[in-house]
């Protein structure tokens, strides 16, 4: 699937700092340096877990830990407003889901909800751009891909400012589920979507909002996961 993803990272059009390393490159006309793109290419999904981990979250699994260049084109992406960076962000995100999933088949994509607030402060719905890019590298690899935001957001406190304990707190109540969600056709996988997992309880908290609506998560996919609290 990651035929075209690199030369997308190559091609785009963007200002002359690199977006892995955050290096002064001039004349650069593309998202990353070709030590970042390779640093990226080496990459490999895999499992990973919250120590300890919340109650309710599904298996999760991570490109990377949040370091290096994922770290940096993650930030230049939502804090600094590189949108050009959402197409090859979210292609990076299908192999996720690819490789957690296993053989092609029909998935059903629930990205994590942002706050209004949030969405303003991080030039819009970030996560929601990098989910309809993953469901477009899946379809075009063969997927019968699903995408529905069956769950929404209450206003809460910026994770980024609060410890674990903030975490799982703000997460109690953090989620509402909306009116009106049909049920998940038979053999279909639910996949929750996000950028970062730091201790799971977003992802844990949505997970039990979709459980009540008996679209229980499969697993949940993201680009990176904190190295403090995380196992293989």
């Amino acid at each position: 699937m990651l035929s075209g993803l690199w030369t997308d990272l190559a091609d785009l059009v963007l200002p002359a700092e690199c977006a892995g390393c955050r290096e002064p490159r001039p004349g650069l006309r593309r998202a990353m340096c070709p030590e970042c793109v390779r640093a990226l290419r080496v990459l490999r999904p895999g499992p990973v877990r919250p120590v300890p981990a919340p109650p309710g979250l599904p298996p999760c699994h991570a490109l990377g830990a949040y370091g290096g260049p994922l770290r940096e084109s993650l930030l230049a992406y939502k804090d600094h407003g590189r949108h050009a960076l959402a197409r090859p962000l979210g292609e990076l995100l299908a192999e996720v889901v690819a490789a957690a999933v296993g053989a092609a088949r029909p998935v059903l994509l629930v990205p994590v909800p942002d706050t209004p607030a949030a969405a303003r402060a991080r030039y819009g719905d970030h996560l929601g751009r990098l989910t309809r890019h993953c469901a477009r590298r899946l379809r075009a690899a063969g997927w019968p891909v699903q995408v529905r935001r069956p769950v929404r957001a209450t206003p809460r406190p910026d994770s980024v400012t609060l410890d674990s304990a903030g975490r799982a707190a703000a997460a109690v109540n953090a989620f509402r589920a909306r009116s009106g969600t049909g049920p998940v056709p038979p053999g279909t996988t639910v996949v929750l979507l996000d950028d970062i997992v730091t201790t799971g309880a977003t992802l844990a908290a949505i997970s039990r909002v979709l459980a009540a609506q008996g679209l229980s998560p499969s697993l949940a996919a993201v680009l990176a996961a904190t190295r403090k609290r995380h196992q293989r």
